[in-house]
């Protein structure tokens, strides 16, 4: 670890960290300690390999070792609920947790990857306040995402997810519940239906695919193969951030589309949501992703 990644730390330094398996490819100490570091804050984040077998102690760990915080991965967001104080409504309403603030012995379960897609998007220009947008997935990204979107201001969200997928039914009950808890729009679509996928990005203001497609083994493989769905105004933005350009993003580019966003800015706007809930202060963004990211977009 090269030094300007490394915080001060001495006897009154509070503990910060990550509970997920696998762990090592983590980049969440690497941001959070240069955060640190660069603003002179008393706070050291660490990675811990931990599942669901050993996620009680690692919570109860918390309070024993009177840590600030912490961030959820998988298998741990929707496991952890049982084990907090109390949710905020964004994480209530997601059914799962990546953030855990301790506030005088008091765990609070938030979820902020929705808000990372958000800032990064409001970042660039772009909000989805008054907008009509369409969501591809129904998963683990997508439903905060689609959540977070729905109290930011959408208007109308279409949620699309494979008829015969894992997911459909999570796509129609989380259409249901924006309806109900949201002043938003909503509705499932099947992603077997070209057409109405069309009909739809016609009416959208900006496009977010929340599934693993683009990335692994599944590179080859996008919601949207067809460059004549898409238009150049329409924002896409793919939570996949490795690698860089997904097969999304290189038919988004053939179509023209002027503005086009893989998932790093997900990655770094939901950790300085959690820093900001932890220390109270701002993270440097732009250090963060010049020296973390290499300055990737």
């Amino acid at each position: 670890m090269s030094p300007q990644l490394v915080p001060n730390i001495d006897g009154h330094t509070r503990l910060l960290g990550i509970f997920a398996t696998p762990i090592g490819h983590s980049l969440s100490p690497a941001m959070h300690n240069l955060a640190c570091a660069h603003l002179n804050l008393n706070y050291a984040y660490l990675a811990f390999e931990v599942g669901k077998k050993q996620l009680p102690n690692a919570i109860q760990a918390m309070h024993t070792l009177h840590m600030r915080g912490a961030n959820l991965s998988l298998p741990n967001k929707e496991a952890v609920i049982p084990l907090l104080d109390k949710l905020t409504p964004a994480a209530k309403l997601a059914g799962a947790v990546n953030t855990i603030i301790n506030d005088d012995d008091q765990l609070i379960g938030d979820t902020t990857d929705g808000r990372g897609v958000m800032d990064d998007l409001a970042a660039h220009g772009h909000h989805v306040q008054g907008q009509t947008i369409t969501i591809i997935g129904a998963g683990g990204a997508a439903t905060p995402i689609a959540i977070q979107a729905a109290l930011d201001g959408a208007i109308h969200i279409h949620i699309f997810n494979r008829l015969n997928g894992s997911h459909w039914n999570k796509a129609q009950q989380l259409a249901d519940l924006i309806q109900q808890q949201t002043s938003a729009n909503a509705e499932a679509h099947a992603l077997e239906d070209k057409n109405d996928l069309r009909q739809c990005l016609a009416d959208s203001a900006i496009l977010i695919d929340a599934t693993s497609m683009g990335m692994g083994n599944l590179q080859e493989i996008s919601p949207v193969t067809d460059p004549t769905m898409l238009r150049p105004d329409l924002v896409v933005y793919d939570t996949v951030y490795q690698p860089r350009e997904t097969k999304l993003l290189r038919i988004s580019r053939q179509a023209g589309v002027q503005h086009s966003y893989n998932g790093l800015g997900m990655l770094l706007y939901q950790g300085a949501a959690c820093f900001k809930e932890w220390t109270g202060h701002e993270m440097p963004v732009p250090l963060v992703r010049k020296v973390v990211f290499n300055g990737g977009e």
